[in-house]
């Protein structure tokens, strides 16, 4: 049995940003000219669910993405579920994909899940607990319990039986049948967004 992380995760940040960002992205975005029909009907519903005026431009990564239009729709068909529709609170949400994040070493999605998460309530406070694991102190006994079941998720892939028993006090059904497919959603996206090269808004892992 893997053991998760817990405490701060050390890693070479700069070594992982040469690996995951460097002359990068692999692939240029797509213009809007250039999208299919079937890439303009996810663009459509992806502006409509996040409310994206027409007049901004469309998230370089989904232009990436969008090469492959029907994966893009599957992928956006649960990430809707789990971020628009979905039953874990914004905020808590926000704390696993950053954990998440930092977990798989994903500088882009660690960049734009700081700037979400800030609009979401996450204190800057909080993004220092997040790196420093679900045993550094402060946290409540759910946060805790919710990020230590995102790094025994990414350790070995099941929650353990007391954290379980622990969100179970707070989380209902649903909720509980949520956060594992949030915390695999957001890790494969992660994958695809380090082999891909996709460009951080910030500066790599800094959050400030």
């Amino acid at each position: 049995m893997a053991e998760p992380i817990t405490g701060k995760y050390e890693f070479d940040a700069d070594a992982r940003m040469a690996q995951t960002v460097a002359n990068g992205p692999r692939y240029a975005p797509l213009t809007l000219d250039e999208v299919s029909p079937e890439g303009h009907e996810q663009v459509a519903g992806m502006r409509a669910a996040f409310n994206i005026p027409e007049d901004r431009p469309f998230p370089d990564v989904s232009l990436i993405t969008l090469r492959h239009p029907g994966m893009f729709r599957a992928q956006m068909v649960l990430g809707l579920e789990i971020a628009a529709k979905g039953t874990i609170p914004p905020r808590e949400r926000e704390l696993a994909i950053l954990r998440i994040a930092l977990l798989a070493r994903a500088p882009f999605e660690w960049c734009e899940h700081v700037d979400i998460g800030k609009a979401f309530g996450v204190t800057p406070e909080e993004i220092e607990r997040v790196i420093a694991g679900s045993s550094a102190p402060g946290w409540s006994e759910h946060d805790a319990a919710l990020l230590r079941a995102v790094e025994e998720m990414i350790a070995d892939h099941c929650i353990s039986d007391a954290s379980w028993n622990t969100l179970a006090k707070t989380y209902d059904e649903k909720q509980m049948l949520e956060l594992p497919m949030l915390v695999g959603s957001y890790l494969m996206t992660a994958i695809q967004q380090n082999s891909l090269k996709i460009l951080p808004k910030g500066n790599g892992f800094d959050y400030r």
